[in-house]
């Protein structure tokens, strides 16, 4: 056949021939099906059909002729001239003997598959897209559930026609490609029926900070188009590749999403599909199982593996998938290079960073990109309303897609109620690089046109829209790989920043903090899920159920997601070493959290009170925290990331310290198994005094300046009173820094610093290098000046 190609005829350097959609299908048909990778048959119809269409019905001067005068800043005049050529295309008949084409090829595949008429997915294939360093992505039309001849035909000429929609005209527009330079292929492939199970999307690199050793998966039920389109929060997962090579199951991430819709096939004869309600119950449960989590993590770094290969260099993959509800299998429907992350050449780290103070939070969602803009709030509830948006506004509607795209370009930020990480208008938000947030489920009511806000990306997962226009500034900072005679380390709380941390100049994480994880990811008291887990009664219980959603009961969602936690930094950093501190809650701040105000004292001085190491090997507290460190056993031992040390705070006497250890090892974590090192936070006059006994039992120390410092002067530190006398630089601090250093070298023992100290005061930190300390652990945005002066110093 003439304009026809099946899959088995075509791979990936027929992009010309059948655009970027139908070669990567055809390529992993051929290429990736004796790997185990499930892919539909199908065929593609050429670009030279298109052409042909064009042609034969004398359109392409008509078409030349509209584009002549084409308007991109009026959105309302390009959106006319839009509509005025797809018409003209669709309304041009197909030629006869492509048409008899069509229906041979459609019929055989049919037959293949033992039915009369198969059902299909009609998707556009531009010869342009999916390239390296352009996406197109979801610019041309898709139609899923196509069944019988007379309506392939009618869905064939609409993809052909959606060569010419607002987004495609715009984008190929600002990026210098001719309108003519560009064909559109159309793929027909064989339907999976994740109507009756899930589908979703999958990078093999995190699409926010670009880190490259990491699968993401999202998931939702029913058919794929709800999470391109950004119509579901979806459920989401990160897998650490290098780990799940080795054979261990490194999930270091489970976010349960709403996933409110469900599209299925629709029985009505007028429509091919059709939105439903999901059901309570599956809105509550992830739609796929671990065991689907790593296979399809797998399959990531196959496809991922096989396209570096053909390109010859790194070409990390956007990939969709989808799960047969009927033959249970998992299938690849599409497969495409990643084009924002993998196209960054420069080694600089640019960060936002928002002026502090008490900053009225608004709203908040999924945080695209990591960026900070603000402006005047305007509402569009709907794309004919588009041409009253203006430049520099930030654009605030219920979903976009990238028929979006112009107005996206010009707007300050983007704030959406629906949609998640990976679809279409996150992928066009990231290569525009406007800041964007997604998923706030009420952003078009809590914002009104006129305000002045505020659209923060700056922290991590989660974007945040603040009242009012905030200052902020941008750092931009160029690592410099100059060796230093100190480790430099980081401090981190906020595990989804570790893959942005990770890429700054440090030799690893010196204080990893477990009471943020359980703040943020838990936010339940403990022991209300000890409680809870042998079916009692507790505070606050119908919000702590809606929090466990997804999982077993309450101690499988504690362990997973302390697990998920700390494995999202470890992993950041492998093989660099992590330390993590165990919980170092107050009772106070424990009290605080959900469910905990029976389980907590009224204590008159909680700094040293019920914390620490006395309140591990309590008899209230103990079983809470053996949970903890089977949560960490589970990242070193099933997730292998054996890069991970511990750290225990508030440890009095030599005594208590034999006590934590001896539950430790009960619970997994045995001193000095696969290089397990446990480290005090050298925090109390008493560590320092009785350093050597300390020193029999821990592998190290870590100075925690903060509490030393307030112990060793008697200053409460949050006392306006006496505040002013709490001083790292104090002549008594220096002399015990001194002193731990000297010994601990002399024992061959760690010793680092990860205080607030030497990210504040440059010159404690000059004085603890010259002291022989082997590590300093600092707060992010002091490390670049840090690293400079320590330079200087090694140099003197």
């Amino acid at each position: 056949m003439k304009y026809i190609k099946f899959f088995s005829e075509i791979k990936n350097i027929d992009v010309a021939l059948v655009g970027g959609k139908s070669a990567s299908l055809g390529e992993m048909y051929q290429k990736l099906t004796s790997l185990g990778i499930n892919v539909p048959n199908g065929f593609a119809i050429t670009a030279e059909a298109y052409f042909y269409l064009l042609d034969s019905n004398n359109i392409r001067e008509k078409i030349e002729q509209i584009l002549s005068n084409i308007d991109l800043i009026d959105i309302t005049v390009l959106n006319r001239q839009s509509k005025e050529i797809r018409d003209l295309i669709f309304t041009s008949p197909i030629p006869k003997d492509l048409q008899n084409e069509i229906i041979a090829a459609y019929t055989k595949l049919s037959k293949e598959y033992g039915v009369d008429e198969v059902d299909v997915a009609v998707r556009s294939s531009a010869t342009a897209e999916d390239l390296p360093d352009a996406s197109f992505a979801g610019q041309q039309d898709t139609y899923l559930n196509v069944k019988g001849i007379t309506n392939l035909i009618y869905y064939v000429k609409k993809c052909f026609a959606s060569l010419f929609t607002t987004r495609a005209i715009s984008y190929r527009q600002s990026r210098g490609f001719s309108h003519f330079d560009v064909g559109l292929s159309v793929c027909i492939q064989k339907m999976v029926r994740s109507d009756k199970a899930s589908s979703g999307v999958m990078f093999s690199i995190d699409t926010e900070s670009g880190f490259e050793d990491v699968v993401l998966i999202t998931s939702s039920w029913g058919l794929g188009e709800n999470i391109v389109g950004g119509v579901v929060n979806p459920d989401e997962f990160y897998v650490y590749k290098p780990k799940l090579l080795e054979g261990y199951k490194p999930i270091i991430k489970r976010k349960l999403g709403t996933k409110k819709l469900k599209m299925i096939y629709s029985n009505r004869s007028d429509e091919r599909v059709v939105n439903v309600p999901t059901s309570p119950n599956k809105q509550r449960s992830f739609s796929i199982s671990d065991d689907e989590v790593l296979e399809l993590a797998k399959y990531a770094i196959l496809i991922e593996k096989h396209y570096s290969k053909e390109v010859g260099h790194k070409q990390p993959m956007d990939i969709e998938w989808a799960k047969d509800g009927i033959d249970g299998k998992i299938y690849i429907v599409q497969a495409r290079p990643e084009t924002v992350q993998s196209q960054k050449r420069s080694n600089k780290i640019e960060r936002y960073i928002l002026s502090k103070g008490e900053h009225k939070i608004l709203t908040s969602g999924i945080a695209v990109g990591s960026k900070i803009g603000s402006g005047k709030v305007r509402v569009i509830n709907s794309l004919d309303e588009i041409g009253v948006f203006k430049e520099g506004e930030v654009l605030v509607t219920d979903i976009t897609d990238p028929d979006w795209e112009p107005a996206m370009k010009i707007a300050s930020a983007v704030v959406t109620n629906r949609g998640g990480k990976t679809c279409h208008a996150a992928i066009v938000a990231r290569e525009i690089g406007v800041p964007t947030i997604v998923g706030t489920h009420n952003a078009t009511e809590v914002l009104k046109t006129g305000d002045e806000v505020t659209v923060d990306c700056s922290k991590g997962d989660t974007g945040y829209v603040y009242e009012g226009l905030i200052d902020y500034k941008v750092e931009v900072i160029e690592p410099k790989n100059v060796d230093l005679k100190t480790k430099i380390y980081v401090n981190i709380g906020n595990p989804t920043r570790a893959f942005e941390f990770s890429a700054l100049p440090v030799d690893g994480v010196g204080l990893a903090r477990m009471e943020f994880i359980i703040s943020q990811y838990i936010k339940v008291h403990p022991l209300a899920l000890k409680e809870l887990y042998y079916g009692g009664e507790v505070d606050e219980k119908d919000e702590i159920l809606k929090i466990i959603s997804g999982y077993k009961d309450a101690k499988d969602f504690f362990i997973k997601k302390i697990s998920e936690g700390v494995g999202m930094i470890a992993a950041a950093f492998y093989p660099r070493p992590v330390i993590l501190r165990t919980s170092d809650f107050k009772s106070n701040e424990y009290k605080k959290m959900i469910g905990g105000s029976s389980f907590e004292p009224d204590e008159e001085n909680p700094m040293i009170g019920y914390r620490g190491a006395s309140r591990y090997y309590s008899k209230a507290y103990k079983e809470a925290f053996e949970w903890e460190c089977e949560a960490i056993r589970a990242v070193r031992e099933d997730f292998g990331l054996d890069n991970l040390k511990v750290m225990i705070p508030f440890v009095r006497t030599p005594e208590e310290g034999k006590k934590v250890i001896d539950i430790m090892a009960q619970n997994g974590l045995i001193q000095g198994k696969d290089g397990l090192e446990i480290y005090a936070m050298c925090e109390i006059p008493s560590n320092v005094i009785l350093i050597d006994e300390f020193l029999d039992i821990f592998d190290g120390y870590s100075i925690g300046s903060n509490d030393l410092t307030q112990l060793t002067l008697g200053v409460d530190r949050d006392s306006d009173l006496v505040s002013h006398i709490f001083d790292e630089r104090n002549k008594a601090m220096k002399k015990q820094f001194k002193k731990i250093i000297k010994k601990c070298k002399k024992r061959g023992k760690y010793v680092g610093i990860c205080g607030q100290a030497p990210s504040d005061y440059p010159e404690i930190a000059k004085y603890l290098v010259k002291k022989g300390i082997d590590s300093i652990s600092l707060n992010a945005d002091s490390i670049v000046n840090i690293r400079d002066i320590l330079s200087k110093v090694d140099n003197e």
